[in-house]
């Protein structure tokens, strides 16, 4: 990106990305985002859903039949001092092209940290670079999978239910 693009990585640099969802109340199965916010903030209680979100350093609005979260502005681009070097760190093309529900609409969904909408061209392009340079895993029953979050973007594929994964962070 930094080499096709460099001046919309330069802004996703000086400005980062915000993150805005709008959560119903309950779990909605029909949507890529598909928490509500009680399932989201582990309450059914909106001031601890405001500390809860506050602490993730989240804005939240309260609408009539949810809640509108604001996230960021947030770094796109993060220095691994470990690895000394820059990272890819950011789910834009997953919200820009998927989160999409009648909530949601995926332009609004991420944007620059100052408020300007992202280049659709530039956003379908990462998407084909990211299915370009994809490596599906073929999983299979009992298979478990560590992945370097700050090394390998991660994302998933359609797959026929029933599916259960467990996932877990750890430092």
């Amino acid at each position: 990106m930094k080499e096709k693009y460099p001046e919309f990585v330069d802004r996703l640099e000086a400005h980062g990305l915000l993150y805005t969802r709008v959560l119903g109340e309950d779990d909605d199965p029909s949507s890529p985002i598909g928490r509500g916010w009680k399932s989201t903030f582990l309450t059914s209680n909106k001031a601890v859903a405001e500390e809860r979100a506050a602490k993730l350093g989240m804005k939240l609005e309260w609408l009539s039949d949810g809640v509108k979260t604001v996230m960021g502005p947030i770094p796109a681009i993060k220095y691994d001092k470990s690895r000394q070097r820059k990272i890819w760190f950011n789910s834009m093309v997953a919200a820009y092209t998927g989160w999409e529900d009648s909530r949601n609409d995926p332009v609004k969904a991420v944007t620059f940290g100052d408020g300007q909408p992202l280049p659709a061209d530039i956003i379908y392009d990462c998407l084909k670079i990211l299915e370009d340079e994809c490596v599906p895993i073929p999983w299979k029953k009992g298979d478990v999978m560590l992945i370097d979050n700050l090394a390998t973007l991660h994302s998933r594929r359609s797959f026929d239910p029933p599916r259960r994964v467990l996932a877990s962070l750890c430092k």
